[in-house]
Parts: C-alpha cells; sequence; structure tokens
C-alpha cells in the first residue's frame, strides 16, 4: 500500500527543548513530511491547535507551564496523540496510555523508530481515501504502481515509482534534479542526470496525452521538474 498521502498530515510536536524540537522538524523533513508546527508550552500548544488542526499532536510529558498529559485532555481527543519524553517509568506510560495515547516513545530514540511509530499511528488513524492521483488525462494509483489513460493501465518501473512518488510529495512545486536522482538512486546521486532524462522522459509517455508537450510533468529549466496535478 502507498503511504504518501500520509506525508499531507499535520503535525503538532511540542517539547521546550528547542535542539529536540529542530531535530524531530529535520527528521520528518527529510522524508517529506511538509507540515509540522511546534510549540514549546501547553499555552502555545492550545493557541497552536486552533489554527493549525493538527492531526497528530506529538508531545513532551514535562512542560514548563503544565505537563503533556494534561495537554492531551485540554485536546479532547480529536486526533492521535504520541509522548515523547524522557520519563519512561512504567507510571507515566500507564497513564499515558490511560488517557487514550496512541503511543510512547522514550528519549534518546532512534530516527527510524520514531518514523516508523509515527507512520503506524497515522495509518491506522487514518485511510487513504483517494488512492488515485488524478492528472490531465490520465491517473496514477501508487498502490498498483500504474498509470491509467484512456482506459489502459499501463505499469510503472520501480524508478519510475520512486521519481514520481517525490514529485507527488512536492505537488506544484519545483522539485530539483539533485532531489529527484537521490530518490531514485540513494545516497550518492551524483552522474544520473542523463539516466534522470531518460526516466523522465518515459514517464511522461505513460502519464501525458501529448508527451511532446507536458502539461502534468513540466520542466523548470535550469531548476528541475514540476508535477501538475488536478483538483489541489
Amino acid at each position: 500500500m502507498n503511504n504518501d498521502y500520509l506525508l499531507s498530515k499535520r503535525i503538532l510536536l511540542v517539547d521546550d527543548e528547542q535542539e529536540l524540537l529542530d531535530m524531530v522538524v529535520s527528521i520528518l523533513g527529510e522524508v517529506g513530511f511538509c507540515q509540522i508546527a511546534t510549540a514549546k508550552t501547553v499555552k502555545e500548544a492550545l493557541d497552536l491547535a486552533d489554527s493549525f488542526q493538527p492531526e497528530l499532536a506529538i508531545l513532551d510529558v514535562m512542560l514548563p507551564d503544565g505537563d503533556g498529559f494534561s495537554l492531551m485532555e485540554k485536546l479532547k481527543g480529536e486526533y492521535p496523540v504520541l509522548f515523547l519524553t524522557a520519563c519512561g517509568e512504567d507510571d507515566d506510560k500507564f497513564k499515558g496510555f490511560g488517557l487514550g495515547a496512541d503511543d510512547y516513545v522514550v528519549k534518546p530514540f532512534l530516527p527510524k523508530e520514531l518514523l516508523f511509530r509515527i507512520r503506524a499511528i497515522l495509518r491506522r488513524s487514518y485511510k487513504d481515501e483517494n488512492p488515485l492521483v488524478k492528472l490531465h488525462g490520465s491517473q496514477i494509483d501508487f498502490s498498483r504502481a500504474e498509470v491509467i489513460k484512456n482506459g489502459e493501465h499501463i505499469p510503472l518501473t520501480a524508478k519510475e515509482h520512486d521519481l514520481l512518488s517525490a514529485l507527488y510529495r512536492n505537488a506544484g512545486r519545483i522539485v530539483t534534479i539533485d532531489t529527484l536522482c537521490e530518490a531514485a538512486w540513494g545516497d550518492n546521486p551524483f552522474g544520473y542526470e542523463n539516466s534522470l532524462m531518460a526516466h523522465i522522459r518515459r514517464i511522461r509517455e505513460k502519464i501525458e496525452l501529448n508527451p511532446s508537450q507536458p502539461v502534468s510533468l513540466v520542466t523548470i529549466k535550469g531548476l528541475g521538474y514540476k508535477l501538475i496535478v488536478e483538483g489541489r
């Protein structure tokens, strides 16, 4: 199942340590989470919650003007909560779970563990109600790794899927050549520019009604590419 739709979920992160806030924002941003709000106090969190309308709250237990448990109660259980704290005592865990918390991660933590738990909570809480991404004249079904155009189901290769996923996560925004190369070829993306151009050409043949005049996957000269998604 494709989980890219999770990356658009709004996450409220509450902790009084700026260093930890920066680290978690960086961890989330590196994998594509793009809507993150931070707060250092209960008051800031409550003010933000009204305007930001988070879909997941990550809360520290000890805060300058209260605690994560009381904050969770004031948030009224409208969205899932993960406690992220240095307090690992069983009593704290039982209290958090007793209030309805979805998970509990103790500092220090591994970035991969935090991401795994966040994704697990979001998958449980939010289903992908519209897995088909609508373009001009075609649709992408990431869960089946295929494009649907003129009634035909056209399979995507693994690299095409990776590239389209990176473009879709940033739909409507420019994605640089380096970023796309890294998405498809990993941490050492240098030297793949020609391969990227070849893959972009094949992707256009699959998604565009007229590949020689693309309207869904457009080139931004000197910068990279942009995916234009309809209804977004």
